[in-house]
């Protein structure tokens, strides 16, 4: 018994161990498949945030785009205001420089002007001495003509090139940050491993390019009315006593005009003249007023444009040779009785205008009206070979928004735009008709 015993516990021995073999075989070919799983899914957590990464990237360029036009939009109107300071300046200077040389010739008198219309007047009439030499400022070569020329090719040279060339090479350098960021994080593989595309581009239905058009035009008016400096410079002085029986009413008379405007092609115009109208009376025409100009500028918004006040390109410099209305009456359609302009010293100011060509309001870029969301977004895909010879795939999506850091002072909502840097990115969910097609894959 002892020997058949031994005999059958010996037939059995090496059994377990061969059920051990398989078990640790399966527990091997487990952890082989739970180690490659691992594998998978380290790679595709890596991607996702090499993707999320790299797409970020892109709509930060595409927002950094968006505020360099903004900014390009604001230089534009910067610009013009200056433009418009200048030309006003300019004006000031012939204005200037025109009654030093009426002071210095005693036409008319300062201590009349003061006598009529009070010392102030005078004083201020007898200190234009001083600006004598001035009108040189105003002319196409002097400092401010060669300012509001250095302003208006910023506009149209530079703003504008830079403008269109940013809004057309935003895809460009859009994918070449994206394929930097991915190389960043993916220094172990050759490029031609990360196989990219992007779809669902909104960026090129997101911009217009606007020839300067009535929007922009009244926008800058707008802008400009906030300067007292640009508005009108009108002031009327009369006398207090009856100067003729015949018209008690009527009265001397010191016209002061003068406004900055902007033209319908966008280009600005200042003017700005002065003149003593005497009231006279004579049996032929009755009362009516002598003008005796004492300043004058006007910096045209072309050199060949006209004034719009009333003047005369035949006006003589003096009327020493002939009645004053006389060649009113002969040689213009004026009124002898208006006491709203001073058409005389138009006329000498357009006779003495400098020509400062300039190209008016220049183009712009504007979100499309039919976007009104204000969203420029797209995605990503992106296929690498993962371990076990799989391939590993992942989505991601970004955009640019517009959104104010403070809200409106009025309480408004603000429509996104390009005149204010507001642009900013995040990443995005995914676009829902795109999911379907990747996940058949």
């Amino acid at each position: 018994m002892l020997d058949s015993d031994v005999a059958a516990r010996r037939a059995q021995e090496g059994q377990a161990l061969v059920l051990g073999m398989v078990l640790a075989a399966a527990l091997s070919l487990a952890l082989l498949r739970y180690f490659a799983a691992g594998q998978v899914l380290a790679a595709k957590v890596r991607q996702v945030h090499g993707l999320d990464a790299a797409a970020y990237s892109g709509a930060l360029v595409q927002a950094r785009a968006l505020n360099m036009l903004a900014y390009l939009n604001r230089a534009q109107l910067a610009h013009q205001l200056a433009m418009a300071h200048l030309a006003t300046l300019a004006s000031w200077a012939l204005y200037g420089g025109a009654e030093a040389g009426q002071v210095a010739r005693g036409n008319p008198p300062a201590y009349l002007i003061g006598m009529l219309f009070g010392a102030d007047h005078g004083r201020a009439y007898l200190a234009a001495a001083q600006a004598a030499g001035l009108e040189g400022w105003a002319q196409r070569d002097g400092a401010l003509g060669r300012a509001h020329a250095a302003h208006d090719r910023q506009v149209h040279d530079l703003h504008t090139a830079l403008a269109r060339n940013i809004a057309t090479t935003v895809p460009e350098v859009r994918m070449a940050a994206v394929r930097a960021v991915l190389r960043a994080h993916y220094p172990d593989r050759p490029e031609a491993d990360l196989r990219l595309s992007l779809e669902h581009d909104q960026w090129p239905s997101l911009l217009r390019r606007h020839a300067p058009d009535r929007g922009l035009h009244d926008l800058v008016q707008d802008i400009a009315g906030l300067y007292p400096f640009l508005g009108p410079r009108d002031h009327t002085a009369r006398n207090t006593w009856v100067v003729d029986e015949h018209c008690p009413a009527l009265r001397h008379q010191f016209r002061r005009r003068g406004a900055t405007t902007l033209d319908a092609e966008g280009r600005w115009q200042a003017s700005d003249t002065q003149s003593f109208h005497a009231l006279r009376t004579n049996r032929w025409v009755g009362c009516y007023y002598r003008e005796y100009a004492m300043a004058w500028g006007w910096i045209p918004a072309q050199p060949a444009a006209g004034m719009d006040g009333p003047y005369s390109d035949a006006a003589p410099e003096d009327f020493s040779e002939q009645d004053f209305w006389r060649w009113v009456a002969s040689a213009t359609d004026w009124s002898l009785l208006d006491q709203r302009d001073n058409p005389i010293a138009n006329s000498y100011a357009v006779r003495h205008r400098p020509a400062w060509p300039a190209g008016g309001l220049g183009p712009y870029h504007e979100v499309a009206t039919d976007r009104p969301e204000g969203v420029a977004g797209f995605e990503l895909f992106l296929s690498i070979d993962g371990p076990e010879g799989l391939a590993v795939q992942a989505r991601s999506a970004a955009h640019s928004y517009f959104a104010r850091p403070l809200p409106r002072a009025d309480g408004l909502d603000e429509a996104p735009n390009l005149f204010h840097p507001y642009w900013m990115a995040r990443l995005a969910p995914l676009s829902i008709e795109a999911l379907p097609a990747r996940e058949g894959r």
